[in-house]
């Protein structure tokens, strides 16, 4: 089991390959906030509602300061279906090794159905201009967490 970060804590750096096969790094967002979250699978019903809903509150997060990208363990051609059937406008990187999602405490062990499973821990981050956590959420839920997330960031 990964620790898990705590506000004012470093957020760990990292380069990761998006849909499209590019490098997206945490560092190139330096100056604006950022909202990272982390979510087992593309193409799946709940994490597909929840980058649905991201992408429907995109231009509200972008007006207010904040960047989206989201973090699964697929690889870069999964999350150019997810893209394009889903029709998402949020930034996608794929972890297919999983050392960001242990980094950020958002692998380890998860009730699910009753049974502990090793697995992705649905979680967010909110990381500020600076580079450290100004939130941290694991085990959210996939729905209605977006709205959630607007409201305590009073956007």
């Amino acid at each position: 089991m990964s620790a898990r970060l705590s506000p004012g804590d470093a957020a760990p750096a990292f380069t990761l390959p998006d849909a499209d096969g590019k490098a997206v790094s945490l560092a190139d967002h330096l100056g604006r906030k950022v909202i990272v979250y982390f979510y087992p699978a593309a193409l799946t019903p709940g994490c597909t509602k929840q980058a649905c809903d991201f992408t429907d509150n995109l231009d509200a997060l972008a007006e207010a300061g904040y960047d989206v990208i989201g973090v699964s363990p697929d690889k870069p051609e999964k999350l150019a279906k997810f893209r394009e059937k889903e029709h998402l406008k949020v930034t996608l990187v794929g972890d297919p090794e999983k050392e960001v999602l242990q980094a950020y405490g958002a692998f380890g062990e998860k009730t699910m159905y009753g049974k502990t499973v090793t697995g992705v821990i649905r979680s967010t981050f909110v990381v500020d201009e600076q580079g450290k956590v100004e939130h941290a959420f694991y085990n959210v839920r996939a729905t209605g967490h977006v709205a959630k997330l607007i409201k305590d960031l009073k956007i």
